[in-house]
């Protein structure tokens, strides 16, 4: 990244040097071409009373010679009559050249061109004179196209030494522009810089809030894995103890269905974990599509509680079902985990009397559905991680009643599903009342 940085700044340095040192060069071209214009005119005004005495003699020609002056006379009809620096008589009709056309029409004309004569370019400046013939007065370019060039040295010389200061302080500022997003990426926990630049704090937040999201959800994956663990070895430690005592003979008749009745519930319990881990990695799938369609929430809420009535009268809990119905696009599988869990929990952590009240109504445009019982209530403390892999309230209770700990796990990841809101309302030895609203639902009179 540094070097193409580098590359680039040098690229527009370089470019924008060039650019510069043509313009000025074409500038400084200009500027000599008007003021040799300018004295050559001058000369013409000079020169243009002199008589011919003046031009007889030779010392005064070489002088003009040396000056780089070139002095021509042509009639009004293109004769060349006079000529400092060639034999008039060698020489062909002048009337057609641009400067002097143009000073027999307006009085003065100017040109630079190749001189065949003196073999360089000439500038060329022709006054017409009150008899009608033109003066013509030229200056050979050598010395003024000298000066250009040294001034083209200068401008070059100029122009590698501006590109290698460029070049320098560009490998200064990309290194200092780039020191606190290489310091940024060995210490990305750091939330406040002071030396993070304003434009790229927003990014700088996101990329912080993606590491923090990336750990967290990595320690979460690390406990999972544990807990999993745990509970595993759990259940398949008794059914291998108990197996053990059986198989050893260890055991009479009566011990030994004790202890096939001990296994058949870890079995149970081990199964039914499994299950719910199956359940939570399908709804962790970023990439698994489920079916949406339009169901009657009310009656799955009546068909679960019908599932429910057995195990609610084992433990002498009442199951009762209120609201009206209610159409929401779901996934029909998912809506049965949901409510078999909710309903589930209720149950086993309410108190012998109690009862579980299940309500689907209209709310808010969407549709509403509670559950709520008279159990044991959660803490005020605990009420935040109730939703947490295997996060117990009581353990001894969870284990006993026969919970995995996942089961309001999974009812917040099929919330997420469904794009539905989750809240919770509990208080030890009251009661625990769990809503869930979803959105865009239709009553059915």
């Amino acid at each position: 990244m540094k070097k193409k940085i580098n590359v680039q700044f040098i690229a527009v340095s370089a470019f924008a040097v060039i650019i510069t040192a043509l313009m000025s060069m074409l500038l400084f071209y200009n500027i000599f071409k008007n003021q040799v214009f300018d004295d050559i005119r001058a000369y013409a005004h000079v020169i243009q009373p002199l008589d011919q005495e003046f031009w007889d003699q030779e010392k005064n020609l070489l002088r003009l010679r040396e000056d780089g002056l070139r002095i021509t006379l042509i009639a009004s009809d293109g004769t060349v009559e006079y000529d400092s620096s060639a034999d008039k008589g060698r020489m062909e009709n002048h009337r057609g050249r641009p400067e002097i056309k143009k000073a027999m029409e307006t009085g003065e004309g100017m040109d630079v061109r190749w001189s065949a004569t003196s073999s360089l370019h000439t500038l060329y400046y022709a006054q017409r004179l009150q008899h009608g013939a033109i003066l013509r007065v030229g200056k050979d370019s050598k010395n003024i196209f000298r000066i250009f060039f040294h001034m083209l040295e200068l401008v070059l010389v100029l122009s590698v030494l501006i590109v290698l200061l460029c070049a320098a302080l560009s490998h200064l500022l990309v290194r200092r522009l780039l020191l606190p997003i290489e310091k940024l990426a060995s210490h990305l926990e750091d939330a406040e810089r002071e030396d993070i630049y304003e434009e790229i704090a927003p990014f700088i937040q996101t990329i912080q809030e993606q590491h923090s999201n990336i750990l967290n959800h990595a320690k979460l994956r690390q406990e999972f894995t544990a807990n999993v663990s745990h509970e595993l070895k759990t259940p398949l430690t008794a059914i291998a103890g108990y197996a053990e005592l059986i198989d050893s003979g260890m055991a009479d008749e009566k011990d030994a269905r004790r202890f096939a009745g001990e296994i058949r519930a870890s079995s149970d319990r081990l199964l039914s974990l499994i299950n719910d881990i199956l359940k939570l990695s399908e709804l962790d799938d970023t990439e698994q599509e489920f079916d949406f369609e339009q169901i009657d929430l009310y009656q799955m809420a009546q068909g679960c509680l019908d599932m429910m009535d057995v195990q609610a009268a084992n433990q002498g809990v009442t199951l009762r079902l209120e609201g009206t119905s209610c159409m929401v696009t779901a996934n029909r599988r998912l809506m049965d985990e949901l409510l078999y869990n909710l309903c589930s929990n209720a149950v086993r952590y309410n108190n012998p009397g109690g009862r579980v009240t299940l309500t689907v109504k209209p709310q808010n445009g969407g549709a509403s559905l509670s559950v709520a019982d008279t159990g044991i209530g959660i803490p005020k403390e605990h009420q935040e991680r109730v939703f947490e892999r295997f996060y117990r309230v009581d353990k001894s209770r969870s284990k006993q009643s026969g919970g995995t700990g996942l089961g309001l796990a999974i009812v917040k990841h099929i919330v997420a599903q469904h794009h539905a809101e989750l809240s919770m309302e509990s208080e030890p030895g009251k009661g625990t009342k769990i809503c869930i609203l979803f959105s865009g639902a239709e009553s059915v009179e």
